[in-house]
């Protein structure tokens, strides 16, 4: 795992009167908001109301139907950006272990195996296949991506589903160290993390 170095003071987001759409139906309309280094902002809304497809917007992986996303301060905004999503994307067959050295390898980082188990609690399950892993172990392990490679900007997608308040405790702890750090956080949420957000974005409200 890298040290953990403080991200360059100039790395930042802006949403810029975006709208989405799936379909025929519109999620997002005209959306904008800032965001730099330290921030956290606290996205909520009901079911449907378009919190993945904004973060997916955000990462790239989603095209708006009018507005724009801009990453600066970052020589390529795609590697400025970790992105996990409401489902893990484990291979049940795999090892704790494998999948951390895996994504060691995916992202070029040196990788405390250690350091790493230890703080998302995963040390005893180390070895295991994930399909034996409880729903909150799962969580934890797709989390593990954070710490293996720092990022400045973090998009989460209901990082806490699944997870014991111990767990939602731990996620907390990420969020928090990772702002310390002059890290961007936007997380899609149900209901409050923890940190105090420096932003909220309420979706679908008339």
């Amino acid at each position: 795992m890298s040290a953990a170095r403080p991200f360059p003071d100039n790395t930042s987001l802006e949403v810029a009167q975006l709208t989405l759409a799936r379909g025929a139906r519109v999620l997002i309309e005209g959306l904008s908001f800032a965001a730099g280094p330290g921030d956290y902002v606290d996205v909520r809304g009901a079911n449907g109301a378009g919190k993945t497809s904004l973060l997916r917007a955000i990462g790239g992986f989603l095209r708006p139907r009018a507005g724009h996303v801009q990453i600066t301060g970052a020589e390529e905004p795609a590697l400025a950006l970790h992105y996990i999503a409401h489902q893990n994307g484990l291979k049940g067959a795999a090892s704790v272990r494998a999948h951390l050295r895996y994504w060691a390898g995916l992202f070029a980082a040196r990788l405390d195996e250690g350091a790493a188990l230890d703080q998302l609690g995963l040390a005893r399950q180390a070895d295991l296949p994930t399909r034996v892993l409880s729903q909150g172990q799962a969580r934890r392990l797709a989390l593990t991506r954070l710490v293996i490679a720092p990022r400045p900007i973090w998009l989460l997608d209901e990082p806490a589903a699944a997870l014991d308040a111990e767990g939602r405790a731990v996620v907390a702890g990420l969020i928090e160290a990772h702002r310390a750090r002059g890290g961007l956080v936007v997380a899609a949420v149900h209901e409050a993390l923890g940190p105090a957000s420096s932003q909220d974005i309420v979706l679908g409200r008339a």
